[in-house]
């Protein structure tokens, strides 16, 4: 299953259209929370459970997304996080549609 549209909706989700007509919505500070980049993860795994995020704008506004291969694609933010790569199943794995 591939992606055949990525765009963000009122600036708050990401939606994804996929090739078996099924549609993913995607909270962005879901996507952000859930960055799945080597320092990203390495934070995540310091926090305490009871560690709550507030994210700037910046931090939440997507500048640019490339479909990497058949597999994945990758996220630049405003505030110039670009290492992300977020496989297709996690990305179903985290979507609230």
């Amino acid at each position: 299953m591939l992606p055949t549209s990525i765009k963000v909706i009122d600036k708050e989700f990401l939606q994804i259209e996929w090739s078996d007509n099924n549609v993913s919505k995607i909270k962005l500070s879901s996507l952000r929370l859930n960055c799945p980049c080597a320092l990203c993860v390495s934070d995540r795994e310091k926090r305490s459970d009871k560690y709550f995020p507030i994210f700037s704008v910046d931090e939440l506004t997507l500048t640019n997304i490339n479909v990497i291969g058949n597999y994945a694609i990758s996220i630049s933010w405003k505030d110039g996080h670009n290492t992300g790569i977020y496989e297709f199943g996690f990305l179903k794995k985290i979507s609230i549609s």
